[in-house]
């Protein structure tokens, strides 16, 4: 008799804040998990008063939550890779510094989410330096757009030029990360990926006119980290990703007044 059991899917787990609207942080990083056939784990740094008309309020969580929920997680399961999103407070990051140290190998994507898309600051500016000694050297892939690269790399980033100068100078102090500026803020969204090899490619996309965008990076890197955990390759699963986010984009319900969430649950639903 053939075991009924269904096959363990692989693990990702998500540490980042928590949107309430569901459009973005860990909720949508569990979606986006979920419609990539991973079942998702997830740790909060930063709880959110937020709904698609905006960011009203943010408090970041103790660290010592934080390490506590990592901790014991970790004992019970183990993930195959880690998404990380808005870091909340440069404790909490050193909290999580010290726990990829004890995880490694496996793919960690940093997405850099410092100011929610309505101005509310989710990681202070001045704490650039302690993330670049920390952090920045345990995590695989970086996903920032055009002004979280200005802001990491300390370069005006207006054009792809731009873009591919400002990460040229972040590989130039972090050669093992993959970095993948995303363009899903311009007019055209146009990616510029440059792999820890030196590799350099541009992954072009078309301009959806939508207004149901909210969270779009955070579903563009969760995206990625389930191509990478389920064996994709890096060029392709920046490909697969970006498509992902366009149709999800495309499928979007219309809900709320403000920006919009996507239908990141698009995959199970084709119809």
């Amino acid at each position: 008799m053939p075991s009924l059991r269904p096959a363990k899917p692989p693990v990702a787990l998500t540490v980042a804040g928590f949107d309430p609207s569901s459009g973005a942080g860990i909720t949508a990083d569990l979606a986006a998990f979920a419609a990539h056939g991973l079942f998702g784990t997830s740790a909060i740094t930063v709880l959110t008063v937020q709904s698609t008309l905006g960011v009203a309020a943010t408090e970041a969580l103790r660290p010592t939550l934080l390490e506590q929920t990592l901790a014991h997680l970790a004992k019970d399961i183990l993930p195959q890779g880690i998404k990380i999103g808005a870091l909340g407070t440069p404790d909490l990051a050193e909290k999580l510094f010290f726990f990829l140290g004890e995880h490694p190998g496996i793919p960690v994507v940093f997405d850099p989410v410092f100011v929610s898309s309505s101005g509310k600051a989710l990681f202070p500016v001045e704490a650039m330096e302690p993330l670049h000694e920390g952090l920045m050297r345990r995590v695989s892939w970086i996903t920032p757009n055009w002004r979280e690269l200005a802001l990491l790399s300390e370069e005006v980033v207006r054009s792809l030029d731009d873009a591919g100068s400002a990460a040229e100078k972040l590989s130039s102090r972090h050669p093992h990360l993959n970095i993948v500026a995303t363009g899903g803020d311009q007019e055209a969204p146009v990616d510029f990926v440059r792999f820890a090899d030196g590799r350099v490619e541009v992954f072009e996309g078309q301009h959806i006119v939508s207004n149901n965008t909210h969270g779009t990076g955070c579903a563009f890197s969760s995206a990625l980290l389930s191509r990478l955990v389920l064996g994709y390759e890096p060029a392709e699963s920046v490909k697969l990703a970006k498509e992902y986010v366009a149709e999800a984009i495309r499928r979007a319900p219309g809900i709320g007044n403000g920006k919009g969430p996507l239908n990141l649950m698009w995959p199970l639903r084709r119809t």
